[in-house]
This record gives structure tokens, C-alpha cells and sequence, in this order.
């Protein structure tokens, strides 16, 4: 059974969110596709950064955890977490979305995007030499820029605080995947290749890495979503 950990891990933070999608009063079974095409999208990148790291044993994977089935160096279920866990987290933005009048919270946008950017700016410069870090600061600065100055969103403040709920869900899933309960992590860290700031057993940058992929993912699915409106 302890072959089946990632993918009950998986299969547990997405089932309740996917029935709830077919509810009568959300119905983002609707926008399946449009979720699909986003997920993927972003994947791509992610994905690439994923085969890197390992390849260069920033990270790597404890394969008694899980179904044996490598691609590309990494176990089919980390595939998987590129399509199970935006899902949750986008399922759940939608939901507040639908059911909560929010909008103020866009005044937050401002202020966000800046300490995110000067703060991962710092951090960059003070650790340039660890490369988990380092490139989780550039992939969250290069979006927060994209999304706020060129693309010009207003939804950056509303994410955030979905996001900062979503953390009650991100330590069960991710503290498993980094160790807690377990008698070894899923995935190990290179301790020369980030900066050990660990909350629990879950190194930080994989917050902020988790931030950045729930971001991109969104801003693509409210795209492909509106077209899908338009049809």
C-alpha cells in the first residue's frame, strides 16, 4: 500500500472539489476544457523546471512512495500534481468568486505585488547561490510584472487571499510529500539549494513556487473561460 501514497494524496485533494464542480449552484464542470487548457499551458514550463531540478538533484523523489511508472525522470503522480492541484486551488478561487462580493479586495493589488517583488528581489540577491531559490524569486517576479503591469488584472488581491486559505490544505499535502507522518520524504531537497527556512517539514520557497503556478493557471482558465462564455 505504501506504493499508493503520492496518488492517494492526489486523488484525496481533488475528489471533493471535482463532485462539488457538478453542484447545481457552481457548475464548473462547465469549464472543464478551458481549466484543461490553462493547467496544461503552465504545466509545460513548471514541468521543464521539474526535469531540470532533478536531473541536477536539486530535488528527487523516494520511488517506494510511489506507482513506479518514471517520465522523463519524474514519477507519473508529479505529472499528475500539475493537473490535480491547480484544480483545487482554482475550483476553490471560483467558488469564492461566485459566492462572494469581493471586489475591494483589488486595493490590495498594489501593495501585494510590490513586497512580493521587492522581497523576492532581496531575497535573489542575498542567495543568488541557491538555485531552488533563485529561480522560484525570478518565476514569482517575472509573473507579479507580467500580470500586473502588462496584462493589468485586478483579481491579484482576491487570489491572494484564496491563496492564503488554500495554506490550510497546502500543509496536509505538502508536509506529506515533504516528510510529515512519513518515515522518509517523498521529496528530498539538495540543503545547499535552498534556504532551509522550513514551515514544518515544507521548505518555503515551495510556497511561493505554489503561488506562482496558482497564479498563471488562473490568469489562463479566466481567459480560456471567457472565450468558452462567448461561444
Amino acid at each position: 500500500m505504501i506504493s499508493y501514497t503520492y496518488s492517494a494524496i492526489l486523488f484525496f485533494t481533488v475528489i471533493i472539489c471535482f463532485i462539488a464542480s457538478f453542484d447545481h449552484r457552481i457548475k464548473f464542470n462547465r469549464y472543464f476544457i478551458p481549466f484543461l487548457k490553462a493547467a496544461i499551458l503552465v504545466a509545460i514550463p513548471f514541468i521543464a523546471w521539474d526535469v531540470w531540478f532533478t536531473s541536477k538533484g536539486v530535488w528527487w523523489f523516494n520511488t517506494d512512495y510511489t506507482l513506479g511508472l518514471i517520465i522523463a525522470g519524474l514519477p507519473l503522480e508529479e505529472w499528475l500534481f500539475f493537473i490535480c492541484i491547480p484544480f483545487s486551488c482554482v475550483f476553490t478561487y471560483f467558488c469564492f468568486d461566485l459566492f462572494f462580493k469581493w471586489n475591494k479586495l483589488g486595493s490590495l493589488n498594489n501593495i501585494i505585488v510590490f513586497v512580493s517583488i521587492v522581497g523576492c528581489s532581496l531575497v535573489a540577491l542575498l542567495h543568488h547561490d541557491k538555485i531552488y531559490t533563485l529561480v522560484t524569486c525570478i518565476a514569482t517576479i517575472l509573473s507579479l510584472i507580467y500580470l500586473h503591469f502588462v496584462a493589468r488584472v485586478a483579481w491579484i488581491g482576491k487570489a491572494s487571499v484564496v491563496y492564503t486559505i488554500l495554506m490550510l490544505g497546502f500543509f496536509p499535502v505538502n508536509g506529506i510529500l515533504t516528510g510529515t507522518g512519513l518515515e522518509s520524504p517523498i521529496v528530498n531537497y539538495n540543503p545547499g539549494d535552498f534556504l532551509g527556512i522550513r514551515m514544518l517539514t515544507i521548505p518555503v520557497e515551495d510556497a511561493v513556487y505554489g503561488y506562482t503556478q496558482f497564479l498563471l493557471v488562473l490568469y489562463f482558465f479566466k481567459r480560456f473561460k471567457r472565450n468558452t462564455n462567448k461561444d
